[in-house]
């Protein structure tokens, strides 16, 4: 990672980190879907972390009535001595535009990056961000190739990048360019939200608005993303998340208590007051605070969340929230996620692999 920018001059961010998280339920009943972690770090921490080394120090967050609160303290764990943020609520979740329309007094006539907070991307920012500045553009898109740009807001372009057309879902895409969440605006964008209706949704939309800058011959640019792109809206969308993180950025650390029975290959993280005996890890992987781990297989890609309890079970590929506990287990737990606080104990008959989405405090028995 690299090293904090200068503070981006008149900068603001917009996170977007409300929503009801509906496609991951049953998890997100009981927490936001920013707050749901990869590798261990909170998906919304990942945004600000990278909006910081962009060079941004002024943060308005959009929260929902449901878990604003959580947001709010997640984010008290993260903030920095030279970072201000601003909570804006969204009493009901009307459109992205709609979100931006209720910052305006927050945001006033600076020039702004909106990040939808539950997006994983490895952008530079930073150097988004100066182009769009120098260049004086009234809005600047970030877009990616994808596979099927029909479940996308499409972007159609013409040679120098410029944007000449935005279309939600199309059923006929006319290119395969998906709009990121990250977008820069200037205060243009007000003027054009004031001009636009709801959607067949009842909302009002983002793309609508930035297709109303271009109506009105406003300059809206893009930048097509090399990098990954990660939604981390579903649970198999999480997993892949969760791989592709730990992947990137796991190192090969152990903090923790580690018997002479323990093997580690590859870039294994423990952290500090975890406890593991007899435990075979193969990496990337990372394990939590204050985990206790015995006659444990953990496979790669899985993060294990600070105080779980696992003993006598196989494990990869999944993400285990904190203060879980897995005994006694035959076969293989993978592809799953884990709620905080569940329970998972052996029962009578063997079974060969287990796949499980479970919401906080949910107990299983293996049958």
């Amino acid at each position: 990672m690299s090293a904090p920018s200068q503070p981006a001059s008149s900068m603001k961010a917009l996170i977007l980190a409300g929503g009801k998280g509906t496609r991951l339920r049953p998890l997100t009943y009981a927490m936001a879907k920013q707050l749901v972690p990869v590798a261990n770090k909170p998906i919304l921490h990942y945004a600000m972390d990278g909006l910081y080394q962009a060079g941004i120090r002024d943060f308005g967050v959009i929260i929902s009535p449901e878990t604003g609160k959580d947001i709010e303290e997640s984010l008290t764990g993260w903030l920095k001595p030279d970072t201000r943020i601003t909570y804006i609520l969204q009493d009901e979740p009307a459109g992205l535009a709609h979100a931006v329309k209720i910052a305006q007094p927050y945001l006033g006539h600076d020039d702004f990056i909106m990040y939808l907070g539950d997006n994983l991307i490895n952008a530079d920012l930073g150097s988004h961000i100066a182009d769009f500045k120098q260049a004086g553009y009234h809005a600047s898109i970030l877009l990616k190739q994808v596979p099927n740009p029909s479940a996308f807001g499409v972007a159609e372009l013409d040679a120098g990048g410029q944007v000449l057309r935005l279309v939600e879902k199309p059923k006929v895409p006319k290119s395969d360019l998906a709009l990121v969440g990250v977008y820069l605006f200037t205060a243009s964008i007000f003027e054009a939200i004031a001009k636009i209706q709801p959607s067949w949704r009842g909302e009002l939309e983002i793309t609508d608005a930035i297709q109303q800058l271009i109506d009105d011959q406003r300059t809206v640019h893009s930048r097509v993303h090399a990098g990954w792109w990660l939604d981390t809206g579903k649970k198999d969308d999480l997993l892949a998340a969760n791989t592709v993180v730990l992947g990137e950025y796991a190192q090969a650390v152990i903090h923790g208590s580690a018997d002479a029975d323990c093997q580690f290959s590859g870039a294994v993280q423990v952290a500090a007051g975890a406890v593991l005996k007899n435990v075979r890890v193969t990496g990337p992987a990372i394990i939590g605070e204050g985990c206790t781990l015995e006659n444990v297989t953990i496979g790669p890609f899985t993060s294990v969340g600070a105080g779980c309890r696992l003993m006598d079970c196989h494990l990869e590929n999944s993400v285990v929230l904190e203060e879980c506990v897995i005994e006694g287990i035959p076969g293989k737990i993978e592809q799953s996620l884990l709620g905080k606080g569940c329970r998972i104990t052996k029962s009578s008959h063997r079974q060969q692999s287990h796949k499980y989405m479970l919401a906080d405090h949910s107990e299983v028995e293996v049958f």
